[in-house]
């Protein structure tokens, strides 16, 4: 295991600051002719956290109908971002530090150097800020929201999750009861490679999941009763070897995760007993795999040591077929997909900036250009609206 977890802190970091530009296995998936583009999306703001150490930001783009960006507006939340130790490009270590609720139209944004979370009310591309409050733990990193009910995740003391109700449509109301220890290995060095990677729930939210990188090797699964109240413990899934890093779901609630120890993504089954039965696994050749977005039935990894993203296509039988790797900025890290998948959008921890790329009808993806965020060198957490 600790020849895994050195090899997982090499490639996180060796590559991704050596520079932007490296040479990858694969041919870039744009660099072959594209075919006919989907038609001009419509357009929409694009929200990216800065995760500044001083004053954590949310910056505002305009995104114009060919998916490129324009600055907007800069929001500021009220606390301040974090640094795990031992992070080079991606300071939280996490996917989902900023999560949209298009039901009440709220954002919420973590602020792991001040141990609370903002809440946001989105009105267009502008943010008002509605609430601070406390993340119940230290250096929240991750959220997730089904109906009424938001779950955080905080990275340090072993780890944690802390449930809230949304009260009156704009506040967050914290529940003493929903509170879970996580009990991880989260102070072995380096701290990064350790802490909890993410938090979601389900897609029909009967199931709250947390990975846990290399604290703990494993998909641990909450079932989450009517009432919102999370079991008392959850199953752990350990899949040994592997650094469980960020997932999503598929169109049938299947669930497609990176492992940034072998540099993978995985796919799993999971079960009404919490227990994951894995169905896929897809090498990207690549190095530092730990973010990923879902496009339809294509899939999108950032591969954090390499500067590129993977694509994958899915097939009926939910495995994956690699599409080809194409370039990003140095350190590729937390991404968004547009509601109508006709963009992704991928931040550059390395340079602070997001590469827009469109999304072409055989999945290949064609870049569209690039912004960068002021203040936001390591800053993770985006959304496409």
């Amino acid at each position: 295991m600790k020849r895994i977890l050195s090899l997982t802190h090499a490639a996180w970091t060796a590559a991704a600051v050596a520079g932007s530009m490296a040479v990858f296995a694969l041919p870039s998936a744009s660099a072959a002719a594209s075919p006919a583009p989907y038609p001009s999306g419509s357009e929409g703001p694009v929200f990216v956290q800065t995760d500044n150490t001083a004053h954590n930001e949310i910056v505002a783009y305009h995104r114009a109908p060919d998916g490129s960006l324009s600055r907007r507006g800069t929001f500021a939340t009220g606390g301040k971002g974090g640094v795990l130790d031992g992070s080079v490009v991606d300071h939280l270590a996490s996917q989902g530090s900023l999560v949209h609720d298009c039901a009440h139209h709220l954002l919420f944004a973590v602020n792991a150097g001040s141990d609370t979370v903002t809440v946001f009310s989105v009105d267009g591309e502008r943010l008002h800020r509605e609430q601070v409050i406390t993340s119940g733990g230290r250096f929240p990193v991750s959220l997730t929201v089904h109906d009424d009910r938001v779950y955080v995740l905080n990275a340090r003391d072993g780890g944690s999750v802390q449930g809230y109700r949304i009260a009156g449509g704009k506040r967050l109301e914290r529940v003493g009861g929903w509170r879970r220890e996580l009990r991880l290995d989260t102070t072995t060095a380096p701290e990064f490679t350790h802490t909890p990677g993410q938090v979601s729930f389900t897609p029909d939210g009967s199931r709250l999941i947390v990975t846990t990188k290399a604290g703990g090797s494993s998909v641990d699964v909450f079932r989450v009763s009517p009432s919102g109240a999370p079991s008392a413990r959850p199953v752990v899934n350990v899949e040994n070897g592997a650094v469980p890093f960020g997932f999503t779901f598929d169109s049938r609630g299947r669930l497609v995760v990176t492992d940034a120890g072998t540099n993978a993504v995985l796919t799993f089954a999971v079960r009404e007993d919490g227990h994951v039965v894995r169905l896929d696994k897809v090498l990207t050749g690549e190095q530092a795999t730990c973010w990923i977005s879902r496009a339809g039935d294509r899939f999108y990894a950032s591969n954090a040591g390499s500067n590129a993203v993977s694509g994958f296509r899915q097939t009926r039988r939910a495995t994956l077929e690699p599409l080809g790797t194409t370039a990003t900025g140095a350190g590729s890290t937390d991404s968004a997909v547009t509601p109508d998948e006709h963009f992704l959008y991928v931040q550059t921890g390395g340079t602070g900036g997001v590469d827009a790329f469109r999304v072409e009808r055989d999945g290949s993806l064609h870049k569209v250009g690039t912004v960068i965020v002021p203040d936001a060198v390591g800053g993770e957490g985006i959304v496409a609206l």
